[in-house]
């Protein structure tokens, strides 16, 4: 039995989001925010982060949802893979590297943040812009991977992938445009 009956048997973020418009609209700017406003990170490392975040959460959902739009700002498949078996490993720009490691041990160990992971992204040459967005992503991530398993969305992108006019949509249809597009947002 779905966790939430009324949602379906094979429930999507967007049926989550109908059945309880409330508060939709300020997660949906929230997001257009850290994902696509400005920000020292690029669209496609914000996304790699969202991401990486919901892979080590093992939310399906999201991780396929937002390997998707990494894939769109362009990143590969194949290197999120990498970074997902194996971020040290992983043949990615090593700036990014100590950004990821952060993000992970926030998402996995919050409490042991110390000063040596802030160090180790500023001496990649990210600021503190940078790594508070990349706090904020890990954080919203978080977030929604619980939303998603606490209510019990089943959709899996790698099952039911895009055509490629919805990868083309989403270069630059924005979260706010998602809820027009549910009929929740004006």
């Amino acid at each position: 039995m779905p966790l939430f009956p009324s949602l379906g048997e094979k429930p999507h973020l967007g049926a989550v989001f109908q059945a309880f418009p409330e508060a939709v609209k300020p997660l949906l700017q929230y997001h257009d925010v850290l994902l696509r406003g400005d920000s020292p990170l690029s669209i496609a490392q914000r996304e790699l982060i969202a991401t990486y975040v919901s892979g080590l959460n093992a939310c399906t959902f999201c991780f396929g949802a937002h390997k998707i739009y990494a894939k769109v700002f362009g990143i590969e498949e194949s290197l999120i893979d990498a970074v997902m078996d194996n971020l040290d490993t992983a043949p990615l720009p090593e700036n990014i590297k100590p950004i990821l490691a952060y993000v992970k041990k926030l998402t996995v160990l919050p409490a042991r943040i110390n000063d040596a992971d802030a160090k180790a992204v500023y001496a990649a040459g990210w600021s503190e812009r940078a790594l508070y967005d990349a706090v904020q992503i890990c954080a919203l991530f978080n977030f929604m991977n619980r939303i998603i398993e606490g209510t019990g969305v089943t959709f899996d992108y790698a099952q039911t992938p895009p055509t490629n006019a919805e990868l083309n949509a989403r270069r630059t249809r924005s979260y706010m445009d998602y809820g027009r597009e549910l009929g929740i947002v004006d």
